[in-house]
């Protein structure tokens, strides 16, 4: 159901070291550091091959929170970004390829009706056993 999720944080150093601490004895402490570009944010990923849980920096006091659907084609990816929107979503990020992340990652993404960021992402690899990465930005 949920693909990741990300956690907003005002002093990155410490939160890293704490969930790092935290995530050891689960066995998700491995991390993936995503640096962004193109207005895209630095994301810090944990989990190991597949990250599921990042943090990222944040200096807004607007409770941000972001959460990202796994969906099983882009079929599935275009009919729930058509479905948000047309019951008080808006538009976030059209349907498409997302090459800042893999070739491969096809998403969309919406506001809820509160303001909150939802992705709706296919990621073929996760059914097909290929490389996640094939290319990343």
């Amino acid at each position: 159901m949920i693909d990741h999720i990300y956690l907003p944080v005002k002093d990155i150093d410490r939160s890293l070291q704490f969930y790092a601490t935290l995530l050891t004895p689960l066995d998700f402490a491995g991390r993936w550091d995503f640096k962004g570009q193109d207005g895209w944010p630095d994301l810090y990923g944990f989990g190991g091959d597949r990250p599921g849980f990042w943090l990222k920096r944040s200096t807004t006091t607007f409770p941000e929170l972001y959460v990202a659907f796994i969906a099983t084609s882009k079929e599935a990816v275009e009919k729930a970004y058509a479905a948000a929107l047309a019951h008080g979503g808006a538009d976030n990020g059209v349907p498409g390829p997302r090459p800042q992340f893999s070739d491969r990652y096809y998403a969309a993404n919406v506001l809820d009706p509160d303001g909150y960021s939802l992705e709706i992402c296919f990621k073929p690899w996760l059914y097909d056993g290929s490389d996640p990465v094939s290319s990343r930005a």
